[in-house]
């Protein structure tokens, strides 16, 4: 598997001195590939959202229950993007532990990120996992992407993965028409996944308190509704029993009567 950067992509650089989305997410995960800036951030929005540790294991564990899903219905391939730092239940663990000729494309615009992946992430001999270093603002570049195409056939169906990624996607940056370019390039049959970080789920001075950690951050977050949260499956069959908090989607245990700031939902191209 080539591990070279694509030189036409520009370089993202680490800045240990700014918060990332992807290592204050590590930091609630119990990882350790974090810096001093992102555990301030971390603790800060723990402060202002004391549930939220507990709710990126939760969408950690709904990734696996989607991605189980996937592969009891005979979809083997996977999109992953915004991987985030590799830890417990990777999508290529899951699904190749269910199926070991699973196939997964994990992109993610953090070289950080892409270090990490590429050193521990390794796949079963029958399967693939390959790795691009992308944007998804820019969806052609992941589309069209050599790694991509030499990996997973785009005539059959795949599974999308955008779990806990499009709140980073501002509205400016038209997240529905980029949800929509991948949709687009899917066979029929294929899968959504989807999770984000909702204002419906927290109070206004909790959802003021975290957008103002995540504005001092590399990347900015815009909440939305659950109505809007919804229009991104344009074109999808939401799966039972649709876009619900994190917990209840599916699950395989009592479910927790807790506060969670995230929904999450599966759809089915038709």
């Amino acid at each position: 598997m080539s591990q070279e950067r694509d030189p036409n992509l520009p370089v993202t650089e680490i800045n240990p001195a700014i918060p990332h989305p992807a290592r204050i997410y590590d930091y609630w995960l119990g990882g350790k590939d974090n810096f001093e800036s992102d555990r301030v951030a971390a603790e800060q929005v723990i402060s202002a959202v004391p549930e939220v540790r507990e709710t990126a294991r939760e969408n950690r564990a709904f990734l696996g229950r989607a991605v189980r899903h996937i592969i009891a219905d005979g979809v083997t391939q996977f999109l992953d993007i915004g991987t985030g730092i590799p830890t417990q239940g990777n999508t290529h663990e899951v699904a190749q532990a269910a199926d070991p000729t699973a196939r997964i494309v994990y992109v993610d615009n953090d070289p950080m990120v892409m270090v990490h992946a590429r050193a521990l992430m390794s796949s079963t001999e029958q399967g693939a996992t390959a790795f691009i270093q992308a944007d998804l603002r820019e969806p052609d570049s992941i589309l069209t992407h050599p790694r991509l195409l030499d990996t997973i056939d785009l005539d059959r169906p795949i599974a999308i993965l955008l779990v806990a990624i499009l709140m980073f996607v501002k509205d400016s940056e038209q997240p529905y028409d980029l949800v929509k370019r991948i949709a687009d390039a899917a066979a029929p049959g294929s899968y959504l996944v989807l999770s984000h970080v909702s204002q419906d789920l927290l109070t206004q001075e909790a959802m003021e308190r975290t957008l103002q950690v995540y504005n001092r951050a590399s990347a900015t977050m815009t909440m939305r509704t659950r109505e809007e949260i919804i229009r991104l499956f344009d074109g999808f069959e939401l799966l039972e029993p649709g876009v619900e908090k994190v917990y209840s989607w599916r699950p395989e245990g009592p479910v927790p009567n807790r506060p969670t700031a995230v929904y999450a939902g599966v759809g089915r191209k038709r």
